[in-house]
Formats: C-alpha cells, structure tokens, sequence
C-alpha cells in the first residue's frame, strides 16, 4: 500500500483511526468503480490470488471470472488480524451462493485451488495455461463487444440492481429501464 496508508506514530489515536478509515474508504470505491463500471470487466488470473491488489477483493468486484489450472486463492486478512475490508466479505457470499464455504475461506485464511473455484462458482472456466486463457478471455470480450452497448450497459447495470433486492423491486427496475431505453437504434 506504500509509505502514508498506515497511520503513523502520533499521539491521538482518533486521528490515525480517521486516516486509515479515509484511505480505506478510498480503496473501497476503487473496487467499487470496476463493478459500476458500465461495461463488462472479465477478470484473467494465473498464479496468486490473495490480497487486495490481485485477490479476491478485485475479482469479486468483476463480472466474469476466468483462471488458469495453477492458480491459487487465499483470503488472508484473518492471518494479519484483520477482516478484509475491501468488499470480499460483501461480494463473496454474493459470487459463490455458499455460506459454508466463504465461511470456511475467510475465517481459516486457507489457500483454495483453481477446482475448488469452479466447484463454488468464483470462476466460470479454468485453462491450463495463460497463453490459453488470454485466447478465450479475448474470445469471449470480442463477442461481447459485438453486442448493443445499451443492451450491455442495461443487463449489467439490472443484474447488479437484482442482486441487492427482491424479484419484484427487479422486475419493477427493468420495465422502467427498458420502457426507456426501447427507443434506441
């Protein structure tokens, strides 16, 4: 995180709190962006995925999930005494559908394997090596891409609505969305 994200040595501990709570809000709305991001972000990992900068806070934040065999996941912040503060806790649960195994990953810190991944649903696909994955990543964006950028913006935006509330609340969201939106070309 670099020198000044950690409070330093001061006398008034409300004053480090306050500063490390804003540099944590901050990095909070950085994920935070990549999911409100209006298009489609696909989210290429081979190797380590632990930790804030390429872990599963990012990823979690991102719409398609794709990894390589010899990837490796780790919600390590219980090891640092700390709760993972950057949106795992909250997308987490939200991705794989499974309490249980969220649970076991975040309270133990445990490294978990590509397999387990797909198994949970974190990832939709594992190839066995990078060159391979990049190959179906840049598939999958071009025939994303070929698609409405309305239509994209609007499904993207509907399924982040309808996770966070009720079919019916949805259902209200994207007949509003679509009575305007249907006049495009």
């Amino acid at each position: 995180f670099g020198d000044g994200f950690f409070p330093s040595e001061t006398r008034d501990p409300a004053r480090q709190s306050m500063k490390f709570l804003k540099n944590v809000q901050g990095l909070q709305d950085a994920f935070t962006a990549v999911e409100k991001c209006s298009i489609p972000v696909i989210a290429a990992v081979s190797g380590a995925c632990i930790g804030a900068e390429k872990g599963i806070d990012l990823i979690t934040a991102c719409d398609i999930r794709y990894c390589t065999a010899n990837t490796k996941f780790s919600v390590k912040e219980v090891d640092i005494g700390l709760a993972a503060d950057l949106g795992t806790l909250q997308r987490l649960p939200k991705v794989v559908g499974n309490q249980s195994a969220v649970r076991e990953w975040c309270l133990t810190g445990r490294m978990f394997q590509a397999n387990e991944a797909l198994q949970f649903g974190l990832v939709n696909n594992i190839f066995e090596n990078k060159e391979q994955m990049m190959v179906s990543v840049m598939e999958l964006a071009a025939e994303i891409a070929s698609k409405s950028p309305i239509a994209l913006q609007g499904t993207k935006k509907i399924l982040n609505y309808s996770r966070d509330h009720t079919v019916e609340e949805g259902l209200d969201y994207v007949a509003i969305w679509n009575s305007a939106m249907i006049h495009t070309e």
